[in-house]
């Protein structure tokens, strides 16, 4: 193929000409934006240690009341994107967020989608829509789009719990907005307990609820019971996986970003496809080693890793006589609206 134009190759008097139009050759830019073959990401792999942020969480707390924090959180970073950019792939953004006994964070809603996995303590909540999540490590509880949210502590510990938003999307689109509102009045019932069955939902779920996020609150006892239950069903199943879903469509639980609790089996090493998403590993349970490339990380259990888009990933279980839970968070749906999922093996 012959060698594209260079910017440089165009006479001074041209190119100020056409920038006196707001107009711009594409031809030195092409290879930049389509390159031959595959993309070429931004995202690195890139490995944060909760041993290592946890005190700086902590002294957060210290340094910065709530009511001047509004939302207490240490972004995890890519540095790839720039550490400025706050985001960890090219659709998702992370942080750790960190709430004392009787802080209460207000209420507001955004455009953003978030959601949150519990990370460590007890005693918090958050309201989603007038409805209370208790917030145990392990659990997920989802903040959608323009629903309004808080979060709350009635416990005598820290609570930390990692937050999972497709921010830099909807920034990037000039979506992203927030509003404040009233503190919440809590409504009856929680939305988990009647889906925590397979195969049997409520009656009323066949004429609709009305709402687009039936559930909100993803128990991780519920969880890693569906794991294990899984795993001892199929002994010959390499990639012990479920996903978090809309009970009422069965589509993903959100619409940007897909959501997903693995399990490896002792001692097992499982190899992911190079798909073409970004995706985010967080250890629940045990630890793991997680290579990507020429990179390995070794995960101890809250450790969180990042991985680009058409890559593999290879997940080995450390541990010789007890399973690893990982939470996994990818852009997989957001490509499949696109038309750019790919999985090359």
């Amino acid at each position: 193929m012959n060698e594209l134009g260079r910017l440089d190759d165009l006479p001074v008097a041209y190119r100020e000409a056409l920038t006196r139009q707001n107009l711009v050759p594409l031809w030195p830019s092409l290879r930049a934006v389509l390159p031959p073959g595959k993309p070429q990401p931004r995202t690195r792999a890139t490995h944060w240690s909760y041993e290592a942020l946890r005190p700086l969480l902590l002294e957060a707390g210290e340094l910065t009341p709530i009511e001047r924090a509004e939302r207490r959180v240490l972004v995890l970073a890519n540095p790839g994107h720039g550490l400025e950019k706050m985001q960890a792939s090219a659709a998702m953004y992370l942080g750790m967020q960190l709430l004392l006994p009787g802080e209460w964070a207000p209420s507001h809603r955004h455009t953003p989608n978030a959601v949150r996995m519990i990370v460590e303590g007890s005693g918090a909540y958050t309201t989603v829509d007038g409805q209370k999540c208790p917030m145990s490590r392990g659990d997920l509880i989802l903040t959608p789009t323009g629903l309004w949210h808080e979060h709350g502590h009635d416990g005598t510990e820290p609570v930390v719990w990692l937050d999972v938003l497709d921010l830099p999307l909807v920034y990037y689109m000039e979506a992203s907005y927030h509003l404040d509102g009233p503190r919440q009045s809590v409504k009856p019932g929680q939305g988990e307990r009647g889906y925590a069955r397979g195969g049997v939902v409520p009656t009323p779920m066949f004429e609709r609820q009305g709402s687009a996020y039936p559930m909100l609150r993803y128990p991780w006892v519920d969880t890693r019971a569906a794991l294990e239950s899984l795993a001892a069903d199929q002994p010959a199943l390499d990639a012990v996986q479920v996903t978090y879903v809309n009970p009422e469509t069965g589509g993903h639980a959100q619409n940007i970003l897909g959501l997903y609790a693995l399990m490896l089996r002792p001692g097992q090493t499982l190899t992911l496809p190079a798909r073409s998403p970004a995706s985010v590993f967080h250890l629940i349970e045990g630890g793991i080693d997680v290579r990507v490339e020429d990179q390995t990380f070794t995960l101890a259990e809250a450790d969180t890793c990042c991985a680009p888009g058409y890559t593999a990933v290879t997940l080995r279980n450390r541990a010789a006589s007890a399973p690893a839970f990982i939470f996994i968070a990818d852009e997989t749906p957001l490509h499949r609206k696109l038309g750019v999922f790919e999985n090359r093996g």
